[in-house]
């Protein structure tokens, strides 16, 4: 008798739950160092100082590991949660130096100021363009009615 193979499910990593199994510290701790860390641009030394005036001694090293191994976990949960944009986008992008080099800035709002993707890169022309808007339309959830653009050549 011939047993069907089990095919795994697909898992989403949205909606899976962290597992914080094997870590000193409890998971009301580890989460809002990591939100601190990341929603405020604070240092880990700042957070670590958080932490040690709420009572807790974790190292800035242990908060770096914290922030590499969960951090991206988190981040997608936020970006999932978060509502969708408008439909009417605004395109623009500027001239910055980077490194003494310059770069262009492309980024994309939507009409209530939300911004909805930025993307740096040293050329300027159609195919610059045409990757920031393929990129920029592959990570949202809605198709734009009206996208506006700030009448540059690219």
């Amino acid at each position: 008798m011939r047993q069907a193979s089990a095919v795994p499910k697909p898992r989403n990593s949205v909606l899976e739950p962290l597992s914080f199994k094997r870590h000193r510290f409890a998971p009301e701790i580890i989460r809002p160092a990591i939100w601190l860390y990341f929603r405020f641009s604070l240092s880990l030394r700042d957070v670590e100082e958080l932490l040690a005036e709420r009572g807790v001694e974790a190292s800035y090293e242990t908060i770096r590991r914290w922030a590499k191994k969960f951090g991206p976990a988190i981040a997608r949960r936020l970006k999932a949660l978060r509502p969708k944009p408008s439909p009417r986008w605004h395109l623009d992008e500027m001239v910055c130096r980077v490194g003494g080099k310059h770069v262009y800035l492309w980024r994309a709002v939507d009409d209530e100021g939300e911004v909805l993707d930025i993307l740096a890169q040293r050329r300027r022309d159609a195919d610059a363009a045409r990757k920031f808007l393929v990129r920029l339309l592959r990570g949202q959830p809605i198709e734009p009615e009206r996208i506006t653009t700030d009448g540059l050549r690219s």
